[in-house]
């Protein structure tokens, strides 16, 4: 679980920030978002192949 410490004289918005930061590298808002709902396993073979794609394309697009 991400845990941030407010610092002293450390705005409540900056500590709000890192915390977000944290968040997002640990990917618990990816994850909560996918127990969301149900997803079939259809649709789950569907989007792993669509960000397989994803990633096939975008390392083509460095290699340019």
């Amino acid at each position: 679980m991400a845990q941030v410490t407010v610092k002293p004289n450390e705005s409540l918005d900056s500590a709000l920030r890192r915390f977000k930061k944290q968040i997002q590298e640990a990917g618990v808002l990816k994850e909560a978002r996918r127990h969301e709902h149900y997803e079939k396993p259809s649709e789950r073979r569907r989007r792993a192949e669509a960000a397989r794609r994803r990633k096939i394309r975008a390392a083509e697009e460095a290699s340019r």
